[in-house]
């Protein structure tokens, strides 16, 4: 049973251009280039527990001690008081309602405000210290580089860097190297890793966005490797690593109170997102594999997948545009940056009490 409805998923037809087999695509000696193999796709899950293993050692013994002799603090927030029946309330929803509140306060003879206030205190002390959100940005920011600058180096002497109509040319027939190889696998680690540690990395609130981007992400590497469509995939990886970076960095200048040199890079950032995200992104990525790759193949249905995945991608780059805008906007504003595109989510927010969670923090009712 299993092996028939493997058999209808894995259909030739739905995966492969016109007149090919896998065999055709199939890695083995006898062929003419080394074709991509799909079994190779489980070996970024251990590596993506190598990766999350290799960030907490660096978290811990050098992004740690270099982000406290920057003076920054890893104090936590205030406890709440013990109140077992607010903390019964709380376990079922850490989200609450004003008559929620209203109920809860007749019930324990207390005033709204003081179960406002618990309530406050009680999200914020599950909230993780500066320290360790900076921490975080390290990693990203150091993996980013690191990612980038392999990539660039690769895929410098590659022919379809420099013209993209070679990633159709010749396809499927088109021959992985080892270092690709590297590339594509380290990658899917990479995602596989914000994946998992997004559980219990800092909560933000576009959480399930940020989900759905990994996800999307990681069907895009997987898809592209399976089809032997990863010259594209390249690119594409290329692309949106260059401009994490500066965000990365940008966010753990925040922390470490460098705010002119943070908003330098975060200018660099917003100028980098916009002119790739939304500029080569869909008028150089996404219209080669709309136009040009219908005049130099034949189109098969995996094809419209995939396309349809890197749509998906640039309907995310648009809303986090347009959060980018916003926090530029205000940043001029105020003359600094200010504020948090991810931030955790709160039911109650003000000056005493809010959450610096990343450098770019949007917060629609207030300025940080």
């Amino acid at each position: 049973m299993l092996r028939a409805l493997l058999d209808i998923f894995w259909d030739e037809d739905v995966w492969l251009p016109p007149n090919t087999t896998w065999e055709d695509i199939a890695p083995g000696p006898d062929k003419a280039v080394v074709y991509t193999d799909y079994r190779h796709l489980l070996y970024p899950i251990p590596l993506a527990l190598v990766l999350i293993v290799l960030r907490h050692t660096l978290e811990k013994y050098i992004f740690a001690p270099f982000g406290k002799s920057l003076g920054i603090k890893n104090t936590r927030p205030k406890k709440a008081p013990n109140n077992p029946k607010l903390e019964s309330a709380y376990a079922g929803s850490p989200k609450i309602k004003h008559k929620q509140i209203c109920a809860l306060a007749k019930q324990l003879d207390m005033s709204e405000r003081q179960v406002e206030r618990w309530w406050r205190l009680r999200r914020s002390q599950e909230k993780p210290s500066k320290l360790t959100k900076f921490c975080e940005n390290a990693w990203r920011c150091t993996f980013y580089f690191y990612n980038f600058s392999y990539g660039m180096f690769i895929l410098w002497d590659k022919e379809w860097l420099w013209d993209i109509d070679q990633c159709y040319i010749g396809y499927p027939h088109q021959g992985t190297t080892s270092d690709i190889w590297w590339y594509y696998m380290m990658s899917a680690a990479f995602y596989w890793a914000l994946t998992m540690s997004q559980f219990w990395d800092v909560r933000r609130k576009d959480f399930w966005q940020m989900f759905v981007h990994h996800i999307a992400t990681i069907a895009l590497l997987s898809f592209s490797w399976v089809c032997n469509l990863h010259r594209i995939g390249t690119l594409v990886l290329l692309l949106h690593d260059c401009t994490d970076i500066f965000l990365e960095a940008a966010k753990a200048l925040k922390y470490a109170n460098y705010q002119k040199l943070c908003d330098a890079l975060f200018a660099v950032f917003t100028v980098l997102w916009i002119v790739t995200r939304l500029g080569i992104y869909p008028f150089y990525i996404i219209w080669s594999t709309s136009i040009r790759a219908p005049m130099l193949l034949p189109m098969f249905a995996a094809y419209y997948i995939f396309n349809a995945l890197l749509c998906l991608l640039l309907a995310l780059h648009m809303l986090w545009t347009w959060l980018i805008l916003q926090v530029a906007y205000k940043s001029i504003n105020a003359g600094k940056m200010e504020g948090d595109i991810r931030s955790s989510s709160s039911d109650f927010s003000d000056s005493n009490h809010s959450n610096h969670s990343t450098p770019n923090r949007l917060n629609n009712k207030k300025d940080t």
